[in-house]
């Protein structure tokens, strides 16, 4: 999202749609980008064609694509929509069990003024849903200690996912942090375990992710015709023969589940990850059944200046995995974080639209190859109608020979995926 430029004549606010934000809806993007602006207050504005997208009215429920425009109220807009909203109901503060309390303060393991950073255990889930009635939203409550507003999640960890949390203590630092987020300026590093060895030691994962169709719940798949872009970038850190691999894991977009999807479709599901992997996901030997991702490290700019960079310490079964393989955990954190390998806006948006550009291009050539099949076979021209993507020379009728992965040199003797046991890397990105 480029930064909202006012119209210095009506004080109305304009916006340009990034490419992280291309196909979600209009309210989606107020809830990432303007939290403070509740959904009555767009649903308001759209009644009242104050919401403009490319200068056309707009409803909270739109999807709005990267490079539209959009045009909002000015902020003091905010204000007056709230008065006429009232009588606004107000959240009593949640009463928890001394239990709770105590559950909640003892992952905190960063505190200012403006922000704590959790070590959420794996099995807690972040946020409630059908049959979860414990999770860290709900424990917020144990942590607003004299603060008036309540803390607030600017992202989500997977239920089964340890690590490092970022929660805002105000709203200001909620709406920062959530730029950050959406800007793709936050850092974040994930350790796992994943099964065998991948042949390249660094490399780059670009494989578009969307829901997968008829599972019911959340799973997610490749799909290179309706998938949103994904991008993860993996380093080998050490290896245990040919049977697993400590990987270090940073997602340079933020679809669901993509670091579990975008390693099992390489081949190398993570560890006890048996939704993506399957039976192959669990190794014999007494390694723990339960999954080993776990967000190791958090680096985000601070609202109030400097930044907030925060590791968090190992789940007790990832631990003893680690030590039952033989590897060491300092090798992990002696790998230095490129700050230079996360694309840019205009990098991620020029990329978007070359996509789009060759989809079309595929479909008119798909197009105008059924119809010469048509043609011959008939001697008649064919209809112009539409239909499944089959031709001979489209992406989306031919099988894929294997997903996409740009990488560096491929292990070799005495790297991760040689013979020989690799020593700490001294420099960012060693290939």
């Amino acid at each position: 999202m480029t930064a909202g430029k006012s119209d210095s004549d009506s004080g109305f606010r304009e916006f340009n749609v990034g490419f992280d934000d291309d196909g979600i809806r209009l309210d989606r993007w107020f809830k990432r980008h303007l939290p403070e602006t509740s959904f009555t207050t767009v649903a308001m504005w759209a009644r009242t064609g104050q919401l403009r997208v490319d200068g056309a009215r707009a409803t909270p429920g739109d999807r709005i694509a990267a490079g539209q425009m959009l045009r909002v109220p000015p902020p003091e807009a905010d204000k007056a929509a709230a008065d006429v909203d009232k009588p606004r109901r107000v959240r009593e503060r949640v009463i928890l069990s001394d239990e709770e309390i105590e559950l909640a303060q003892s992952m905190v393991i960063h505190k200012d003024f403006q922000a704590f950073v959790l070590n959420k255990p794996p099995g807690l889930a972040t946020q409630g849903g059908t049959k979860t009635t414990q999770h860290v939203d709900g424990l917020l409550d144990g942590l607003q200690y004299d603060n008036e507003g309540r803390p607030k999640l600017v992202h989500r960890l997977d239920k089964d996912t340890s690590g490092a949390l970022l929660v805002a203590r105000t709203s200001r630092a909620a709406a920062f942090f959530a730029k950050a987020f959406s800007g793709r300026t936050a850092r974040k590093v994930y350790w796992a375990l994943v099964v065998d060895v991948p042949s390249i030691e660094d490399g780059m994962i670009e494989l578009p992710i969307a829901k997968q169709p008829g599972t019911g719940g959340e799973k997610m798949h490749v799909d290179d015709a309706e998938g949103a872009p994904a991008r993860t970038r993996y380093r080998v850190i050490e290896r245990a023969g040919n049977r697993a691999a400590w990987v270090e894991l940073q997602p340079f977009t933020g679809r669901t589940h993509q670091l579990r999807v975008h390693m099992a479709a390489i081949g190398h599901p993570i560890v006890g990850d048996g939704k993506y992997g399957g039976a192959a996901a669990f190794l014999t030997g007494g390694i723990s059944r339960k999954m080993h991702l776990h967000a190791r490290r958090i680096k985000v700019d601070h609202p109030d200046g400097g930044s907030i960079d925060v590791t968090a310490e190992l789940p007790t079964h990832f631990a003893e995995s680690l030590k039952q393989l033989g590897f060491e955990e300092k090798l992990g954190d002696d790998l230095v974080l490129d700050e230079k390998t996360a694309p840019t806006r205009e990098q991620m948006k020029s990329r978007a639209k070359a996509h789009a550009k060759s989809v079309r291009k595929d479909r008119k050539g798909e197009r105008r190859g059924r119809g010469v099949v048509e043609e011959k076979a008939t001697g008649k021209p064919a209809p112009k109608t539409g239909g499944p993507r089959t031709g001979a020379g489209s992406k989306f009728g031919a099988p894929r020979s294997g997903p996409r992965v740009e990488g560096a040199k491929p292990a070799g003797r005495g790297r991760p995926g040689g013979a020989g046991k690799p020593g700490p890397r001294s420099g960012p990105g060693t290939r």
